[in-house]
């Protein structure tokens, strides 16, 4: 059980530290606000994890960091307004966004 929470909290590390801003769009530069701003991508729902969601999800929500967040896995309390949570099933869709 504790390798597999450790397994699945590696992950998650590595997804969020991996996530890179966005391209520039044809408009000029995308700026993350850095407040976050859940409904720019409940499009999301459904969808498999991977890198190229969570940078797409980051761009959407305006945040600077995202957090993928698999059943079980234990995750701190603080409320952060610049972190989308991206929360996912055992089959790895995600489930639902929120802030914090």
């Amino acid at each position: 059980m504790t390798r597999t929470l450790c397994l699945a909290a590696l992950v998650a590390a590595s997804l969020a530290g991996c996530a890179t801003s966005p391209p520039p769009t044809a408009g000029g530069p995308t700026v993350p606000t850095g407040k976050c701003n859940a409904e720019g991508a409940r499009w999301a729902i459904g969808s498999a994890v991977n890198d190229d969601v969570v940078n797409r999800i980051l761009q959407g929500t305006g945040s600077r960091d995202a957090r993928v967040l698999r059943p079980g896995q234990m995750a701190t309390m603080d409320f952060r307004e610049d972190r989308v949570n991206i929360d996912v099933n055992d089959r790895g869709a995600i489930t639902g966004i929120r802030c914090g």
